[in-house]
């Protein structure tokens, strides 16, 4: 049986909340962050060398990585949904937005993170600079897509999503991203909390922790369900 080993507050949330889409028979086995370092426990960084979130097991198959993870559960059992036809005229926006948070969203902001994080003087400024306005470029770039489209593949909720809304929602928990400029953004993570299968996920992935879809009215960060 397919088995999502999920990491709680953690990327493995994509495959859960894939499993639920796709309406899939699974097992899910929860984890949780060790209380001290707030890391993935010994027995998860077990599952594979990596050593990180996601991770399934299927039969003898081992694997991580969220986009490969992903793409695997597709091929294998998603009998052509989710995700475009080559010769579909959304597939290369498809292909572009499914790999761009793991790609470009995601490494930018934890690289902006340690470098926040850094001692004063550690960093050159230039590269804070660098690193500040790949952020501002990647966000402006969502905003826009979602002015003009449902969704990040067109008008069609794919697989291109799944992989996008965490750097948009639980990323926030551990590097804050303000909202109140991004009134398109806004607007999208309102019609994914709308999906049951979303709901779903998150009620089994993080035992009914709100889904940080919305940051609170007096500006903080703290997980709030959208309303």
């Amino acid at each position: 049986m397919l088995t999502v080993h999920h990491l709680a507050v953690s990327q493995s949330e994509r495959i859960v909340w894939l499993c639920e889409e796709l309406d899939l028979s699974y097992e899910l086995v929860r984890y949780e962050r060790d209380a001290q370092t707030k890391l993935a426990p010994s027995e998860y960084k077990a599952l594979h060398p990596l050593g990180t979130a996601p991770v399934i097991t299927d039969g003898d198959t081992v694997l991580a990585e969220s986009g490969a993870v992903v793409e695997y559960i597709l091929a294998r059992y998603g009998n052509g949904r989710l995700a475009p036809a080559p010769n579909d005229s959304e597939f290369a926006d498809y292909l572009f937005w499914f790999h761009f948070s793991n790609g470009s969203v995601m490494p930018t902001k934890r690289l902006f993170n340690l470098a926040s994080g850094a001692a004063a003087g550690a960093i050159n400024s230039d590269v804070m600079d660098a690193l500040t306005g790949r952020l501002d470029v990647t966000h402006h770039l969502i905003e826009e897509r979602l002015g003009s489209v449902d969704y990040f593949a067109g008008n069609t909720f794919t697989a291109a999503d799944i992989m996008n809304v965490f750097a948009l929602t639980t990323m926030r928990v551990f590097i804050p991203f303000d909202l109140t400029d991004f009134p398109n953004i806004r607007a999208y993570l309102k019609r994914i909390g709308t999906r049951a299968a979303y709901q779903q996920a998150m009620k089994k992935g993080d035992l009914n922790r709100p889904p940080n879809l919305v940051q609170s009215e007096d500006g903080s960060f703290v997980p709030k369900a959208n309303t």
